[in-house]
Formats: structure tokens, C-alpha cells, sequence
């Protein structure tokens, strides 16, 4: 489905959203509840995402197809390793059978695991024999994917003598590690992380308990985003966020501040209010630690004629798709003067926005999410507009009941 996004008129905007469970959230207590079933949780994602690990979880087929889900993946790899006497075929979309899982793999077998490929070396679909793991510490970098480290961290407490996970080299991602220890603390797991070493001890079972998941902080981007463009005092209500965030995305909050766009905590909700104008300085920041908004601030800086310099973003080459490449030649289309390296984007201030431009999603929810917002300056066309349900069911809902206006193309 291609869509056609404008504003008919400019408004004050004022209105209050509920946003899904956090996916990052969902997707680790899923596991542990299959690993402890005296979990119940609440406020689950609904997710593209978080469905397809809800079916990978409850199958009994051999085959397990997760789609786009890279989360699923990795986690899963480590979950199946651990469940003995199951085989496993843990496979995806061609893009997900193109993203590397080796790193993850290596370790897994490092421990003992009975994991081999397919096909291609290194990536997706692996065969996965699940089995007793006895070994107790592991090496792994530390400026991968964060999730490689969930992945492990999220078993570590089954295995029979814990789990020590040395980290090598730089740490990235810091707030996903610390997301998933943050949820072995509330299930009573004991871990701790002193410098480059975490450390989680063994747990056959747990106390029952309820987990309420955060609503996600990501989801939240493209809503500070459309504030950051609407007239000054547009306030967006969303719900149910918590001050004390587990979530690394939750950097927001201070980062729009340079968009002239205050955050007000309440009782399980923010309040997000365009007090000013945007602060025309070049906006330099650091986001390794939160690589999933870079999408949206780098839409944000264009949208507002603000120069940035966006570091920390290795992670991105290796997601849905090559997300800096993709920022680079979508914005470039829309008049935006941008270069990209491995790991950075820089955009100029920029001067007038073009038109009616049609913008690739490249199967990644992301792109579409981010750039929605410009919807508030020109006429926009997304394309293949439905991919946003990977993470946000209800987007373009959201987006209609802002006041911006969507015609199918």
C-alpha cells in the first residue's frame, strides 16, 4: 500500500495517544517466560515482531520462519541451543538471511552449542540442536549488536553453572545490555556488570509475578518529531511511560530540547509540549546508544533547516536494511545535502523542502515512521506504507487522528 500524506491547514495540535508496549521489552520477557513460566506479563507489544516470537515460541514445526524480525532472531538462536532434544531450523525473510548472526553463533558454540548453516556461512537459516550447555564463560565483543550479548544474557541463568560473559574491546549499546539485566533483577536472577565482565548465576525457578511492560520510547520519536514541527504550543499526550526508563531511547527527552520541545512526566505518562523555536545550531550527538531514533533526528534536523552530525551509528549498516545509505539517498531526493560514512551522517541546513516526493521504505518500519513527520511541511508519498506494523500496529490511525490527512495512492 502507497500512501499520499499532507496537512490541510496549519493547527495547534493537542491530543492524547497510547502506544503499545515497548518491543524490546516484550521480546526479552518473552523468552524468559518460556524459560519461567510463573511469568505473566502485561501491556505486550503488538508488534509484527513480538507476534512472530510468540509463534516461534508456542510451535512445535521444525522449521521456524520469523520473517523480518531480528530480534526474534538472535534471541531465538540462543533460546532453541538451550532446549534439549528439540532440532530447529530458524530461518527468516531473504533480507534477514543476509544479516549476520555469526558473532552470536560463535559464542553459542564457544559454550557448547550444536548450531550449523544452511546455506551461506555466517548468516541465515540455522539448524539448531538443542542440547545440556555446561561451559560457564564466553568472549564476545562488546561494539556489536547489543543483542548478541541479550541473546546470551537471556539463558544465562538455565545453564546449569551460570553464564560470564567477557566483553572485548569498546562496549556500545550499553542501555540494551543494562535493559536486560534490569528485567533478571526484577525476576530476582542475580547479575551484575563491573567493567567489561557480567556475570549471572544459575535460577531453576522463580516467584510467580507480573511484569507491566513500558510503552515503547522509539514509538514515541515520531511523536516528539511531529511536535518539533508543529506551531508552538502543540502538546501530544502519550501513554504509559515512566520516568525511571529502562529503555536507552528514552534520550529523547533531552535531545528534543534542541527542537524547542519540553517533556513532562506524569503518572505513567509524558506530555510533550513546542515551548519555542528550534535551536538553529548544529546539532552534534553521539547515539550509539540509541541508534534507532538516528532515523528520525536526522528527519527532524531537515524538517527544521538544522545542520547535524549523527556519530555512533555502525549498527545501522547491518538492520532492516542499510538504514544510512537508505537516509541518504531518500533525504537527498527531497533537496537535503547529506553524506554518510560506516558509522556517521552529516546533514546541512537545508533551505526548501521538494515536493510530493515518493519515499522508499526498504522494508524497514523505521523509514516509513520517520519520515511521516514531513507530512507537516509538504505533501509526502510513503510507499509500501503497511510495514509499519512491524513495530506500531495502529501508525497511521495515530497519524489521522493528529490531523494529518491519508489517501491511498
Amino acid at each position: 500500500m502507497d500512501i499520499l500524506l499532507n496537512v490541510l491547514k496549519d493547527k495547534k495540535i493537542k491530543e492524547e495517544i497510547t502506544i503499545s508496549g515497548s518491543k524490546s521489552e516484550s521480546n526479552r520477557l518473552l523468552i524468559l517466560q518460556n524459560l519461567f513460566p510463573e511469568i505473566t506479563i502485561e501491556n505486550l507489544s503488538d508488534s509484527d515482531d513480538s507476534i512472530h516470537m510468540q509463534h516461534a515460541l508456542s510451535t512445535k514445526k521444525e522449521i521456524v520462519d520469523i520473517g523480518h524480525a531480528g530480534t526474534a532472531m538472535r534471541f531465538l538462536t540462543s533460546y532453541f541451543a538451550v532446549k534439549e532434544g528439540r532440532e530447529t531450523v530458524l530461518t527468516g525473510s531473504e533480507r534477514m538471511q543476509n544479516r549476520p548472526i555469526e558473532i552470536l553463533v560463535n559464542a553459542l558454540k564457544d559454550l557448547g552449542a550444536d548450531i550449523s548453516y544452511e546455506d551461506k556461512v555466517g548468516y541465515p537459516p540455522i539448524r539448531i540442536k538443542g542440547r545440556k550447555l555446561i561451559a560457564d564463560n564466553v568472549q564476545i565483543n562488546g561494539n556489536v549488536s547489543s543483542q548478541y550479548i541479550s541473546s546470551l544474557l537471556l539463558i544465562a541463568s538455565k545453564l546449569e553453572n551460570g553464564l560470564t560473559i567477557e566483553l572485548v574491546g569498546e562496549i556500545t549499546s550499553i542501555p540494551y545490555i543494562n535493559m536486560t539485566l534490569s528485567l533478571l533483577h526484577q525476576l530476582n536472577i542475580e547479575a551484575n556488570f563491573e567493567g567489561n565482565i557480567i556475570k549471572v548465576l544459575p535460577k531453576k525457578e522463580i516467584e510467580k509475578q507480573t511484569v507491566v511492560v513500558e510503552s515503547d520510547w522509539s514509538s514515541a520519536s515520531y511523536f516528539y518529531s511531529i511536535v518539533a514541527s508543529a506551531e508552538i504550543g502543540s502538546e501530544i499526550k502519550l501513554s504509559a511511560y515512566k520516568k525511571e526508563s529502562l529503555q536507552g531511547d528514552s534520550c529523547l527527552a533531552e535531545i528534543y530540547q534542541h527542537f524547542g520541545v519540553s517533556t513532562t512526566f506524569g503518572e505513567n505518562f509524558i506530555n510533550l509540549k513546542k515551548e519555542k523555536a528550534s535551536n538553529k545550531e548544529v546539532l552534534e550527538i553521539d547515539l550509539r546508544d540509541a541508534p534507532d531514533i538516528a532515523q528520525t533526528i536526522a528527519v527532524t534536523c531537515f524538517s527544521e533547516g538544522i545542520s547535524c552530525n549523527l556519530t555512533g551509528l555502525h549498527t545501522l549498516k547491518i538492520k532492516e536494511t542499510d538504514r544510512l545509505e537508505a537516509l541518504k539517498e531518500e533525504l537527498t531526493n527531497l533537496g537535503a545535502s547529506i553524506s554518510v560514512t560506516n558509522k556517521s551522517l552529516r546533514l546541512e541546513e537545508s533551505v526548501e523542502i521538494n515536493e510530493n516526493i515518493s519515499i522508499k521504505t526498504y522494508n524497514d518500519h523505521r523509514m516509513a515512521m520517520a519520515f511521516a513527520p514531513l507530512a507537516l511541511r509538504v505533501p509526502i508519498n510513503i510507499l509500501n506504507a503497511e510495514v509499519v506494523t512491524k513495530s506500531f500496529q495502529k501508525f497511521w490511525d495515530d497519524m489521522q487522528q493528529i490531523g494529518i490527512k491519508i489517501d491511498k495512492l
